[in-house]
This record gives C-alpha cells, structure tokens and sequence, in this order.
C-alpha cells in the first residue's frame, strides 16, 4: 500500500471536508426547491471513500455504487461544478440534467452510477469486472452497497457468480446500520454482514469505516488480491449516516443522542487531530483550508445557479426509434 503520509492526511481532510460541505450546500438549496425529487447524503461515510482512493489504481479501477452518488465521481475526478449542475437539472451537468442525484455517471474517469434500484448496480460491478477480465485488463472494480441491498437476491446470485468465474471485484457494503429506516438487527437473524461471504468460501470481514486508514488497509488487500487474478472479496464497512436516509426522513428511528456518539468519532475530526497532534498543520493551515473549501463550493452553486436548462428537446435526442425494427408491423 501506497505510505500514508502527511500530504495523505491534509489531502484526506481536504477533500472529506469538501465532500461534507458540498452535500451541506445541497442540504440548503433542496429547501429552495433548486434540487427537486430525491437527495440521499454522505455525511458521516466520508472515510469510505477517501480510503478508497488512496488505494485504487483511478487510471484504470472502476467504481459502481446506489444513489447515494455524489462525492465519489468528485473524487474519481469528475468536476463538482458538473456534479451540482447535474442535480439542479442544468445542461452543463454530468448527463445535460436527465439523470439528476441518484444518476450521476462518468465514463470518462470510470464511475459508473449512480443506480436507483436497491441492488441493481450489484451484477452490473460483476459485469465490469467480467469485461475487464475478459479483455485482461487488470483493472479492479469496487461495487458499494448499502446494508438494505444485501437482503437482496441479486447479491447472491452475483457473488456465487463472482466466485466461480474468479472476477476481479470488490463488493464494499457501506453498512451505516439502518438501510432506509430499518436496523440491521431487525432485518437478519444475526448482525455481521460480512458472514454472508463465508457461504461462497469468499474473502470478507469487517472494517473501521469511520477510519480511512483502516478503509484504504482493507481495500489494498482486497484491490491486490483482486489484481492478482486471486478473486473477490466481500467487506463490511461499518459506518454511520448523520443525516437521515433522505432529505424526507423524521429520523424517528434513533435518537439524537446515538448521532452525537457518532459523531465524536467524525473521520473528518478524526483526521484534523491526526494534523494537529503530528504538527503536519497549524490551526491558521486548517483555517485555509477550510476557507478554500468553502469558496470552492460557492463556486459550484454559482455555477450551477447560472448555468442553463437544457432544451426540452434534449430528451427526445436520447430516445430513439428505429424505423425497421423487426417485431412492430408496419401495416396491418
């Protein structure tokens, strides 16, 4: 694994703390009726991802996941000004404004969703590790699910797949313990996810995802077994949402008192202490840096808020209709 340096902890506190600030903006402007239909946000799992990318390979690993979507094509290198213009709806966004917050994709820099169906992206991470496989890529792909998407049949259909075929995937169940509202321990006779592993004789265990250390050990582990043609593996990153499942949720699942605990184990706390203790920064660096996070999303509202709606048209140039297609007489 690449050393986790000083630079590795000011990157990983800028860029968490962006991630936070980006969906807080978000947060605001869903109020204003700027962001309509559904808005599920990161705060709190932000360690999953930073880990993430501090391990994987961004010239050529893949990454899939559900519709919690938006800081990660930010950090697989998609512009955030495009990511927010995305889900105002406005034509300079990742997809013209047609696939909004819970689609965001990039195939340029190999996200690919951003999926609304809970468990729908599962085979299709197989799919990408499949053809990367096939064309001997050495690509790795992360596949991330939520603790609800595990209860679905596709899982594993797909890790029995995985398995037999040897692909080169990694399935990363960013458990934040509630799916929508529902307690892990409500929905399965036992707690530990990652068990679920141990049927297909597949690599799994639990991880610290409040730790982006922790996050990037595991998945250099994995990511190197994977690229070694050695198979997937099945992690369980034990995190915590501090909003609710969506902008739409009461909450009344929990109480305030469990998110405070939570929260006195932020990853983004967590790692300002690592540069303060270590004197990697002062508090005069820290306040830069959170000065320029806080411009830096200004300049994707403003970017957003200026930026056009596309033409109505724009939604009839991405259905087509082919003319002789062989099923639909013509005439009767």
């Amino acid at each position: 694994m690449k050393k986790i340096t000083k630079k590795t902890y000011l990157k990983w506190y800028e860029d968490m703390l962006f991630w936070r600030k980006f969906e807080d903006k978000l947060a605001q402007v869903y109020i204003q009726q700027k962001v309509r239909g559904f808005l599920h946000l990161y705060n709190g799992q932000e360690a999953i991802l930073a880990g993430a990318l501090h391990v994987m390979d961004l010239e050529k690993d893949k990454m899939i996941t559900a519709y919690r979507n938006h800081v990660q094509p930010i950090g697989m290198g998609v512009d955030p000004k495009r990511v927010m213009a995305e889900l105002y709806g406005k034509k300079t966004g990742t997809s013209q404004g047609l696939g909004g917050s819970m689609h965001i994709f990039s195939k340029e820099h190999r996200f690919f969703g951003g999926h609304g169906i809970v468990g729908g992206q599962i085979p299709l991470g197989a799919g990408l590790a499949f053809a990367d496989k096939y064309f001997n890529t050495n690509a790795v792909t992360l596949c991330f699910l939520g603790d609800g998407a595990a209860r679905q049949g596709s899982l594993h259909e797909t890790l029995n797949m995985a398995v037999n075929w040897n692909l080169p995937v990694v399935f990363c169940v960013e458990n934040n313990g509630y799916a929508m509202g529902t307690s892990v321990k409500r929905t399965s006779s036992h707690e530990d996810i990652w068990r679920l592993g141990l049927g297909y004789e597949m690599p799994c265990g639990p991880v610290d995802a409040m730790n982006p250390t922790k996050v990037a050990e595991a998945l250099d582990e994995a990511i190197t077994r994977a690229r070694a043609g050695k198979g997937p593996t099945f992690l369980d990153l034990k995190t915590y949402r501090y909003r609710g499942h969506s902008m739409s949720d009461a909450q009344k699942y929990r109480t305030k008192d469990e998110v405070e605990e939570y929260q006195k184990i932020d990853p983004i706390s967590q790692v300002k202490k690592i540069l303060l203790d270590k004197k990697y920064a002062t508090e005069d660096d820290i306040k830069k840096i959170d000065k320029s996070v806080k411009e830096k999303v200004s300049e994707c509202e403003k970017f957003a808020d200026e930026s056009d709606f596309p033409d109505k048209n724009v939604m009839y140039d991405v259905v087509y209709e082919q003319e002789d297609y062989p099923f639909i007489p013509h005439k009767l």
